[in-house]
């Protein structure tokens, strides 16, 4: 069938030079010179899409936009005059599927029907699946969930991937607003195009123009060749920018003006490049607050925060927390290779729906990796958690379903992809500190980074102690044993409520660098000498070090010990 739109514009020239590009795209089209006249023609034809003027004579074509995107699924695309861009934010807000500036650019034009023919394709496609659209089972397999606040956002997730709309993501750290940008990027009709993301904090200053924009061989010292930038290597794409709060002013000027005129210029180029991109942004920070403060744009906020999508915390869909656990303990044993998949048991599954979790979905799975690695078998129990104990009254109880949910068969999870895009960084907390006042050591509150996840784990020098007399009993070698010995006696620590006075440890020489560094080098150096003895067989080191296999592989990787070429 041909495709058809509706052209809308008072400017006769115009029109004529909008039909010819149109019909060399094989569309036909109608055109309306007022907005009585098109929505009469909408009303008494079927068009697939709409192109409209925001100035007629008889009104403003926002209220057509509104019209068409409140009874049509039929993406509709504005016409706004150079220097009338919030005209096109508002526009966009009701619904438009994108704009383009006068004066008219031929190029842009064709990318802007091309973007709405890909969209009608997709709806075609949903329209005659009689089950689930593609669309929606990537939305099902990537984010995983079904509880109250997950239904909504993934039906706001789909509309939004129709459109071409700058989208800000917000919510708490941890949420998974990579997740969804990508998401929102691989349903879109750009998925075709690359998804560039990048971290805007962690760009230098110095760096960022020449990051984003790119530059040109000779252009400053140590340019020794030309470099894309992030806008061209997402032409055709997306461009996402994490903690897009983080940017210095000066380039949150440069980053404004290549979003409104969708150009940029490389350091050191004599001519502007036209890319089309569509861009997503997202931080944990209150972006209003920054602005009211002075330390963000207010232009650059209402450029890229056209719709506003906010985040669930973890802590709001407690029901997903089974399913999300199962999900990630599928995908840890997917990546380190584990023969038997791991499982919860039913207490641990309910301690996990009682935490609190103020890191969100990112500490859940960081949670389950630490469990992973000091779990013995494949049986997953509420001590591997590390979680803190609740308090008598306190935490949160399941619902009857979920309880029942909690007791189904633990080898009973869904199929979902191994390689959905969720990093995986330390949680933050509070340090252990040293009072120097009442000259006392807490020995409860100091901790062992023996893993990178940083949560509260108030038994841990007891853990440290047990697996340092397991390889005091495994290991033949002297050197061996003597150095277990001197990190079971730095692991000793007084029982609760007992206080050590430094007096009597004024002989003891201190680690400059603090107890923990020094625990790390000492097992770095226990972990070497036995695969040195075992010729580098980590199964055979493992079994001197009376540890388990996947124990060692994970340590070396944190202590960045180099392995054999020969993998066991």
């Amino acid at each position: 069938m041909t495709t058809t739109a509706l052209v809308v514009d008072d400017e006769v020239d115009l029109c004529r030079l909008m039909q010819i590009t149109l019909t060399k795209m094989g569309i036909k089209s109608d055109v309306a010179y007022t907005l009585a006249q098109a929505r009469a023609y909408w009303q008494e034809n079927n068009y697939d899409f709409c192109l409209t003027d925001l100035k007629l004579p008889d009104g403003s074509g926002l209220e057509l936009v509104k019209e068409i995107s409140n009874s049509s699924n039929s993406p509709i695309a504005v016409i706004t005059a150079h220097g009338s861009m919030d005209l096109a934010i508002e526009a966009l807000k009701l619904g438009a599927f994108d704009f383009v500036n006068k004066p008219l650019e031929l190029p842009r034009l064709r990318q802007l029907v091309e973007s709405a023919l890909k969209v009608i394709h997709q709806d075609n496609e949903a329209n005659a699946t009689p089950e689930s659209s593609p669309e929606q089972k990537l939305l099902d397999a990537r984010l995983i969930g079904n509880s109250a606040v997950m239904t909504p956002l993934k039906n706001t997730i789909l509309k939004l991937a129709r459109s071409q709309a700058p989208v800000f993501l917000s919510g708490e750290s941890g949420t998974g607003k990579e997740v969804v940008a990508r998401l929102i990027h691989d349903i879109s009709p750009r998925r075709d195009g690359s998804f560039v993301p990048v971290n805007c904090g962690a760009i230098p200053s110095e760096l960022m123009e020449s990051e984003f924009f790119g530059h040109k061989k000779g252009s400053f010292t140590g340019a020794v060749a030309d470099k894309q930038g992030l806008f061209q290597q997402a032409n055709g794409g997306t461009l996402f920018l994490d903690e897009v709060a983080d940017l210095p002013l000066a380039m949150q000027v440069k980053l404004l003006r290549a979003i409104q005129e969708k150009t940029v210029r490389a350091i050191g180029d004599t001519k502007e490049i036209p890319v089309d991109i569509r861009i997503l942004s997202a931080t944990h920070k209150n972006l209003s607050q920054l602005v009211q403060e002075g330390a963000f744009r207010q232009d650059l906020y209402y450029r890229i925060n056209v719709i506003e999508l906010k985040l669930p915390t973890l802590n709001t869909r407690r029901d997903d927390i089974p399913v999300l656990a199962e999900h990630f303990l599928g995908m840890i044993a997917h990546e380190w290779q584990l023969e038997t998949p791991p499982s919860l048991t039913t207490e641990a599954r309910a301690r996990l729906q009682q935490h609190n979790f103020a890191g969100n979905v990112r500490e859940l799975r960081n949670v389950l990796e630490r469990a992973v690695t000091l779990a013995e078998t494949s049986l997953i129990d509420i001590s591997h958690l590390g979680l803190p104990d609740l308090e008598d009254g306190m935490g949160y109880q399941p619902t009857a379903s979920q309880a029942r949910h909690n007791h189904t068969d633990s080898d009973t999870r869904l199929d979902q992809t191994a390689n959905a895009p969720i990093t995986t960084q330390p949680i933050e907390d509070n340090r252990d500190t040293i009072r120097s006042t009442d000259k006392t050591i807490n020995p409860e509150q100091t901790t062992t980074n023996l893993h990178p996840y940083r949560t509260n784990m108030q038994h841990y020098p007891s853990m440290v102690q047990r697996q340092a007399s397991r390889q005091t009993e495994a290991l033949s070698n002297a050197n061996l044993r003597h150095d277990v010995e001197t990190i079971t006696q730095a692991s000793n620590q007084p029982d609760v409520g007992e206080k050590a006075n430094l007096s009597e440890l004024a002989d003891v020489q201190l680690p400059l660098q603090g107890l923990e560094h020094y625990l790390q080098e000492q097992e770095k150096q226990l972990i070497i000498t036995a695969l040195k003895q075992a010729g580098w067989n980590k199964t055979q080191a493992a079994k001197l070090l009376g540890t388990t296999f996947r124990s060692l592989r994970y340590r070396m990787k944190k202590l960045d010990i180099a392995e054999d070429e020969a993998d066991e």
